[in-house]
C-alpha cells in the first residue's frame, strides 16, 4: 500500500494568526482567577490506555504496511494510516523467551539472566527451574502502582512454575499458554499437554491451537469493554504464526489465504488487531489509548520457506537484521502523527519506560536499558533516537552492535547459534550501513576504519555491564529458580 511518510522529528502546525490575537485574552482572564477557582474547574486528565499487540515469530515483509503484497491484511493497512511505522524497531534476542523478558523488564536478556534455559538452550522450556525473576520491575507492576487495570492474554514463556507466571509479575488476570505453541509431548519429550491456563490455573489441556488466535482477540475485546472507565493496560501475546511448521488457524481463515498455513494465521491476526481496534473506537477510547503492534523476532527460516523478512537479510533465531528488526506500528489517534514512518532506532526495551511516562508512574529502582522514546512516536520536531549504540545477543554472546546507520558484526573465533549445544564457525568482523543496505550485503570495514573503532568500543562497554562468553557482567541480575518445578495439567477432578 502506498505511504507518504514524513521523518520522526516531523511538525505540527499549531494556531495562526487568529490564535496569536486570542491568546492574549485568554491569558488576562485566567489571571483573574483564584488559584482555587482554577483548581476546582481545571479537569483532572485521564492518563492513556496502553495496548501491546505482540506477534510469535512474524517477519518484518509478512503484512501489507510492510511490503507484504502476498498477505491481505487490511486492519494493520489502516493502522498504518492511521499511525506511524517503525522502521528501525529492534527486539532485544532474536529468539522468545529473551526477547519477551526484555520487553517487560526494560532491559537486555543478559541483564536479568534470561538469555537462556536452565540446559544452557535459547528458550525456556516446559518444567524449568527458571523463570524471571520476582523481584524485577516489569512494566504491568509499575502501571498496576500507578492505578492501571492491567491483563496479559497469550504466550507468556518466561517460566510455567508459580511464582513465575503473570499473576505474579503485574497482571490481574491471565488467559494463554504458559510457552511456546510447539512444545507438546513427543518422542524424548515427556513435556505435559499443551495448557490453557486462566490465571494460575489449567481449564483446557490440550488447547486447540486452531482456535488461540480467536480466543485471545475475544478475551482482549471484552477486557476492553469492562475496563473502558478507567486507564488500563492490555498485553496481547499471540501465539500464532508460533514455532511450529504447520501454523493454526480457526476454521473461518483456514485455506483462505495464497500462502497455505503460515498465509491463514498471518490473515487471522491481521483480523485480531481490527477486532481490537474496533472495540476500541466502539468503547470511545480511541483518543485516550496508544496501541503498539509488533512481533518478538523475526520468521524463522524454514523448507519451504513460510515466513518473509524482507528487505532485510537473514532469518530469526540469529542476531541478523531479519532476526531481530520487527515491524512496529504505533496507533495513538491526536497523539501520534498518521501516516508515517519512524526510521530513527527504537527497541522494544523502551516501551517500559515510554508508558511509564504517559502513565505518570515511576521507573524500576534497577537500572534498566530501555529509554523514553516518546519525542519520536508523537512527531515532535528534531527528535532523534536516544540509543547511542545497540548490541545484538546471540544468548550469552555478543555479535554484533549498531550505532546510527552502522551495524558491525564483531570478529568471532566460534559463533554461537540459536539451536540449543550447536556453534557457528568462526566470522571476520564486518560492517553495514544497515538503512542503506538492510539485507546486509555490502561489507564497508575495510573503507571504515574510525567507524569500527568507535563500534568496538562501544561493544567493550557492553561486555563489561553485560557480559560475554568469556565473562560476567558487572550490571547482570539473577534469573528466578526454584528447586521442584512440576508439570502444569488439568485438576484431577476434571481429567
Amino acid at each position: 500500500m502506498p505511504f507518504s511518510p514524513l521523518s520522526c522529528g516531523g511538525s505540527q502546525s499549531p494556531g495562526g494568526r487568529r490564535g496569536a490575537r486570542v491568546l492574549p485574552l485568554v491569558a488576562a482572564l485566567l489571571a483573574t482567577l483564584t488559584p482555587i477557582a482554577a483548581a476546582a474547574t481545571a479537569p483532572v486528565p485521564r492518563p492513556p490506555n496502553l495496548i501491546v499487540l505482540l506477534c510469535d515469530n512474524l517477519g518484518y515483509g509478512d503484512t501489507g504496511p510492510f511490503g507484504s503484497n502476498l498477505h491481505r491484511t487490511p486492519e494493520l493497512d489502516r493502522m498504518a494510516r492511521e499511525g506511524t511505522r517503525l522502521t528501525h524497531l529492534y527486539a532485544a534476542s532474536g529468539v522468545c523467551t529473551p526477547s519477551r523478558a526484555a520487553l517487560l523488564t526494560g532491559s537486555y536478556p543478559r541483564r536479568v539472566n534470561l538469555h537462556r534455559n536452565a540446559r544452557g538452550g535459547a528458550v525456556l522450556q516446559p518444567v524449568e527451574p527458571i523463570g524471571l525473576h520476582p523481584a524485577e520491575e516489569t512494566i504491568a507492576e509499575l502501571l498496576r502502582e500507578s492505578g492501571y487495570a492491567t491483563a496479559m492474554i497469550g504466550k507468556w514463556h518466561l517460566g510455567d512454575q508459580a511464582p513465575f507466571l503473570p499473576t505474579r509479575q503485574g497482571f490481574a488476570s491471565y488467559l494463554g499458554v504458559p510457552y511456546s505453541d510447539d512444545m507438546t509431548p513427543r518422542d524424548g519429550q515427556p513435556w505435559p499437554d499443551l495448557p490453557l491456563l486462566r490465571n494460575e490455573e489449567v481449564i483446557e489441556a490440550p488447547v486447540d491451537r486452531d482456535y488461540l488466535t480467536a480466543r485471545e482477540a475475544e478475551a482482549a475485546v471484552r477486557f476492553i469493554r469492562e475496563h473502558r472507565d478507567r486507564p488500563f493496560f492490555l498485553y496481547v501475546a499471540h501465539a500464532m504464526p508460533g514455532s511450529t511448521r504447520a501454523p493454526h488457524s480457526s476454521p473461518a481463515f483456514r485455506g483462505r489465504s495464497r500462502h497455505g498455513a503460515w498465509g491463514d494465521a498471518v490473515e487471522e491476526l491481521d483480523w485480531a488487531a481490527g477486532q481490537i481496534l474496533a472495540a476500541v473506537r466502539t468503547a470511545g477510547l480511541a483518543e485516550h489509548t496508544v496501541v503498539l503492534w509488533t512481533s518478538d523476532n523475526g520468521a524463522p527460516r524454514r523448507d519451504p520457506v513460510q515466513g518473509s523478512n524482507l528487505p532485510l537479510g537473514g532469518w530469526g533465531y540469529t542476531t541478523s537484521e531479519g532476526g531481530m528488526r520487527v515491524p512496529g506500528i504505533v496507533w495513538a489517534p491526536g497523539r501520534v502523527p498518521a501516516g508515517r514512518e519512524c526510521a530513527e532506532l527504537t527497541t522494544l526495551m523502551d516501551v517500559l519506560p515510554t508508558f511509564v511516562r504517559l502513565a505518570g508512574g515511576r521507573l524500576p529502582a534497577q537500572a534498566i536499558d530501555g529509554l523514553d522514546v516518546w519525542p519520536l512516536l508523537a512527531g515532535e520536531t528534531g527528535a532523534r533516537s536516544p540509543h547511542e549504540a545497540f548490541f545484538y545477543y546471540q544468548g550469552e554472546q555478543l555479535q554484533a552492535v549498531r550505532s546510527g546507520p552502522w551495524k558491525l558484526h564483531l570478529a568471532l573465533p566460534a559463533r554461537a547459534t540459536g539451536t540449543a549445544g550447536k556453534a557457528g564457525g568462526p566470522r571476520r568482523a564486518q560492517l553495514y550501513d544497515v538503512t542503506r543496505d538492510p539485507g546486509e550485503t555490502r561489507d564497508l570495514h575495510a573503507q571504515q576504519p574510525e567507524v569500527v573503532a568507535r563500534l568496538l568500543r562501544a561493544a567493550e562497554s557492553a561486555r563489561v555491564e553485560l557480559g560475554d562468553t568469556d565473562r560476567p557482567g558487572r550490571g547482570q541480575r539473577p534469573a528466578g529458580w526454584v528447586s521442584d518445578p512440576g508439570p502444569l495439567r488439568l485438576p484431577a477432578a476434571s481429567r
